[in-house]
This record gives C-alpha cells, sequence and structure tokens, in this order.
C-alpha cells in the first residue's frame, strides 16, 4: 500500500488525476477486501461455536465468549465509517455463510470432542443448514440492536442452546 500511496502523490503533484483516481480506486478496493477477509474469519469461529454447540449439546464460557465476541466484531466491522450503511448488508449472509460452513467443519473436526471426528465424518453429521439459520438468525441481531445493548440480547439467545440453561446456571 506505501507504493500506491507514493503513486497517488506522484499523480496530484504531477496534475495526473486519472491516474490518481484510479488509484484511489484501487486503494478503496483492498480496503474493502481487507474487510471482507476480517469478517469471514469472525464469521468462521461463530461457526465453528455452534457446530461445536449443536455437536456436543453443551455450552461453555468459552465458547459463549467466543460467539458473542465474534458477533461484536463483525458488527463493528461490517458498519462502514458513515455509520449508516454496511459492507455486508442483511439479504448477502447466505453467500458468505455457504461458503464458509464447509471450511468451518473441517476446522472444527480438530475441536469437537477433542478431534475425535475427520472432517469428513463431521460434515455427516452436521445440518449444515441448521447451522446457517442459526448464525443467520444471530446475525440478524448486528443490524437490530446496538452495540450496548448486543451483547445481553447474545447472551439470552446462547441461553436456548443446547446446554445453554445449565451455561447461565454455571452447572458444567
Amino acid at each position: 500500500m506505501t507504493q500506491e500511496l507514493i503513486d497517488l502523490r506522484n499523480s496530484i503533484l504531477e496534475q495526473r488525476y486519472a491516474d490518481a483516481l484510479a488509484i484511489v480506486d484501487e486503494l478503496e478496493g483492498m480496503s474493502k477486501k481487507a474487510i471482507l477477509r476480517q469478517i469471514k474469519s469472525f464469521l468462521k469461529v461463530l461457526l465453528i461455536h455452534l457446530i461445536k454447540n449443536k455437536i456436543e449439546k453443551r455450552l461453555t464460557n468459552s465458547w459463549a465468549a467466543s460467539i458473542r465476541n465474534a458477533v461484536l466484531e463483525i458488527q463493528d466491522v461490517n458498519l462502514k465509517e458513515n455509520k449508516k450503511s454496511y459492507y455486508i448488508n442483511l439479504d448477502e449472509w447466505n453467500d458468505y455463510l455457504e461458503h464458509e460452513i464447509d471450511i468451518a467443519i473441517r476446522d472444527a473436526s480438530v475441536e469437537v470432542l477433542d478431534g475425535v471426528y475427520s472432517p469428513f465424518q463431521l460434515a455427516e453429521m452436521v445440518d449444515k443448514e441448521q447451522i446457517i439459520h442459526q448464525a443467520k438468525f444471530i446475525l440478524k441481531l448486528i443490524y437490530d440492536y446496538s452495540v450496548k445493548e448486543l451483547p445481553a440480547v447474545i447472551d439470552d439467545y446462547l441461553t436456548q442452546l443446547p446446554g445453554g440453561e445449565n451455561w447461565k446456571l454455571g452447572k458444567r
């Protein structure tokens, strides 16, 4: 990116505005790609923990924190600088979820029940549509609640997951 900024500066100083605008477009594209990569990373964390919860039928403090933090980070990163629009709109999550679910299953196979299942075995066990539906429900919350409200709303939702009631009561 440093070279692009040098080129941009030189283009402006040399009054080559068309070149400068092309560089600005390139920088915007690079920035958006980095933001989407970051969102996908948090999305994968969310999916992995939803898979672990579904297969193991329990919820730990660590998993709850990972789910909550992933959603809060997605909310933060997804909101554009103007604070009025998003990089990924509510109706655009399907493609991201369908792409990330297979990767999340592979990665979750290392963690579910201490890695007892191969990625192939776990893929047969996981109801992808159900996990995607859960994730979409949780992701909808980032559009409906403020940064201040969202953690409590997520925690309330987590109590409805398998093992969530025991998690709420502090039981193992």
